[in-house]
C-alpha cells in the first residue's frame, strides 16, 4: 500500500488542449535533472549551475559577491517546481562557504527574457545598436563587435 501512495504523490494529471488527460509520474523530476548533469542524455557539457559558478568566477572578483547574491532565474525553463532550490543548494556547493548565495525566481520569469528585451529595444540609446541584415550581409559577425562593444 505504501507504494501506491508514494506513487500517486508523484503522479500529476494534466489535460490537453484536445481534451485528452494524461498521468506523468516520476519523468516530471527526471526531464528537468539534465539540466543539472546533461550527461544523462550523452553531452558533454556542464550543468546549469556549473555553468553559472564558472560564470561568476571569471567575473571581476570585486563583482562576484553581488553576482551570487543577485542571481536571477528567467526563462520558461526555469519554471520547473524546486528549480530555484535547487540551484540555490548546488551553487552553495561550489561557492565559497564564506558566500551568500541568494537565486531570485520572480513569478513571471517565464516571460522576463523577452520584458527584458522589449525595455532594451525601446531605448533611444539601444537603437544605435540595431544592425540591419544588409549591415550583416556586408560585413558578417564582426558588425555585432563594430556596434555594440
Amino acid at each position: 500500500m505504501a507504494t501506491s501512495s508514494t506513487s500517486s504523490a508523484l503522479e500529476k494529471s494534466y489535460e490537453l488542449p484536445d481534451g485528452q488527460v494524461i498521468t506523468i509520474g516520476n519523468e516530471r523530476f527526471r526531464c528537468p535533472e539534465v539540466l543539472f548533469q546533461p550527461a544523462f542524455i550523452g553531452m558533454e557539457q556542464q550543468g546549469i549551475h556549473e555553468t553559472t559558478y564558472f560564470s561568476i568566477m571569471k567575473c571581476d572578483v570585486d563583482i562576484r559577491k553581488d553576482l551570487y547574491a543577485n542571481t536571477v532565474l528567467s526563462g520558461g525553463t526555469s519554471m520547473f517546481p524546486g528549480i530555484a532550490d535547487r540551484m540555490q543548494k548546488e551553487i552553495q556547493h561550489l561557492a565559497p562557504s564564506t558566500m551568500k548565495i541568494k537565486i531570485i525566481a520572480p513569478p513571471e520569469r517565464k516571460y522576463s527574457v523577452w520584458i527584458g528585451g522589449s525595455i532594451l529595444a525601446s531605448l533611444s540609446t539601444f537603437q544605435q545598436m540595431w544592425i540591419s541584415k544588409q549591415e550583416y550581409d556586408e560585413s558578417g559577425p564582426a558588425i555585432v563587435h563594430r556596434k555594440c562593444f
